[in-house]
């Protein structure tokens, strides 16, 4: 009997999934870590809540160590930071997640929630004061807090709980000065 010849095997091409792995950017890492506030954007459930108490126990934390004539100046710094680092990063989150506002992103919280607890004595009643009358702003959003939404990208992101920081301020000055807390 003769042997029958094979056709020619035909050359595989690349699978469209590797093609799609190449095309997709890779995470800037650096911008997920000031983003997340290191991580704490992936905790579970409420990522925004985690953001702010993180930062009202961090800001406990090192405002007892810190002499009191630096406190101001200090949180104004933290405030500055979280707010100049924070929007050019939240916008490379919400462009490599495709999403407008991703939860695990709570720099925002981090400068909202610090500008609530500027000038607030130091002290277990003030922080959940401050704690709890920032979560209220930043889930109500009053006028005209919710339009900051809008703005591009990480702007809108992080300049929405600023505004909800600034009524958060106010009113905790209030109940400061009228001795509530």
């Amino acid at each position: 009997m003769a042997e029958a010849e094979l056709p020619p095997e035909p050359e595989l091409e690349p699978v469209a999934a590797e093609e799609d792995e190449d095309e997709r950017p890779p995470r800037t890492i650096e911008a997920w870590l000031i983003a997340t506030f290191a991580g704490v954007g992936f905790l579970p459930w409420m990522p925004g809540t985690w953001g702010s108490l993180a930062t009202v126990l961090l800001w406990a934390l090192a405002a007892h160590y810190l002499r009191p004539e630096l406190h101001f100046a200090v949180a104004m710094g933290v405030v500055c930071v979280a707010i100049i680092a924070g929007i050019p990063a939240a916008s490379i989150v919400c462009r490599e997640t495709e999403k407008k506002d991703p939860q695990i992103v709570v720099i925002d919280e981090v400068a909202g929630q610090m500008i609530t607890l500027l000038l607030v004595p130091l002290g277990w009643k003030a922080f959940l004061a401050g704690f709890i009358l920032f979560r209220a702003f930043d889930m109500l959003k009053p006028f005209p807090v919710r339009r900051l939404e809008s703005l591009p990208e990480g702007s809108g992101v992080v300049m929405d709980d600023v505004g909800a920081g600034l009524y958060g301020f106010l009113v905790m000055q209030l109940l400061l000065h009228f001795h509530v807390v």
